[in-house]
């Protein structure tokens, strides 16, 4: 029996601009995502067998621990790619909030290749790692980077960009998820959409050194926003909030008093990461 222990950590998107609608039903972006100091843990465990079985568990009743995790689809894909046939269990440990726009699922799917690829020795390439991340879908190869990326294509096409310093707090409304099937579809409904090139002049400012504050921006904020009194509320409370990828969780580049009841999650003393999905003690 061999084990191991995985760090996956959550991402928010600085910038998220929609260019067009894909021939596959994706939607091209531009979006900076930064993954930040908000973690789930993974522990896998693996044992020598004739055949390959999967089995998950967990401390959150919010997820399914069978064929439909992300989780799941990640290992079998990794057998599948190296023939190498295996009694895998992972546990996974959720602190990442559900349907958040946090990547939570991403980051434990990339953290379960990366894990796996480690008990069995880097049997696949980095570049290989990454090809099954983008299978499987946008935010997996930004999880296994890790840091600050600048993510175009349906995401997963990644640049390294500079990582800075800054505080993060997050504000999600604690009984509302939005999938990012709903936050496209809604988006598709605007009839008016704007380019602001923010993810350029964002990248500019990384790049120099100078302030990002302004260049904040998310079109699926733009598309869900009035449908949400949550949302609204949030806005109205921290107007320099922004969204996280489609949602529901908003982000402050700063550390804020709590002003928010019961019906919101507050995370705050968080910050801006270096790496991606790692192996802890």
């Amino acid at each position: 029996m061999k084990n191991i222990k995985i760090k996956c950590p959550a991402k928010i998107n600085l910038t998220l601009e929609i260019i067009n609608k894909r021939e596959d039903g994706f939607h091209n972006i531009k979006s900076i995502m930064q993954l930040i100091s908000l973690y789930d843990f993974l522990t896998i465990s693996v044992a020598e067998a004739e055949n390959t079985e999967i089995m998950l568990s967990g401390n959150s009743n919010e997820i399914p621990y069978n064929e439909k995790n992300l989780v799941y689809k990640a290992a079998d894909l990794f057998f599948q790619k190296t023939g190498i046939k295996a009694k895998v269990s992972v546990y996974i440990e959720k602190n990442i909030p559900i349907a958040a726009g946090l990547a939570g699922g991403s980051t434990d799917a990339a953290g379960t290749l990366f894990g796996l690829n480690k008990i069995f020795n880097e049997h696949l390439k980095e570049k290989e790692l990454h090809e099954l991340c983008a299978k499987l879908g946008s935010d997996l190869n930004v999880c296994l980077k890790g840091g600050c990326l600048l993510a175009t294509s349906r995401g997963e096409k990644i640049k390294v960009l500079p990582v800075i310093s800054m505080p993060v707090t997050l504000i999600k409304p604690k009984n509302l998820g939005i999938s990012a099937k709903e936050a496209y579809t809604k988006y598709a409904l605007k009839e008016f959409k704007p380019k602001y090139g923010y993810t350029e002049k964002m990248v500019k400012a990384l790049n120099s050194n100078q302030d990002i504050k302004p260049f904040l921006y998310n079109d699926l904020e733009y598309a869900v926003f009035d449908y949400y009194k949550e949302l609204q509320q949030i806005k109205r409370i921290v107007p320099s909030s922004v969204m996280s990828g489609s949602g529901s969780t908003y982000f402050v580049l700063d550390n804020i008093s709590n002003k928010f009841d019961e019906n919101f999650q507050v995370i705050n003393n968080l910050k801006f990461i270096s790496e991606g999905v790692t192996q802890t003690d």
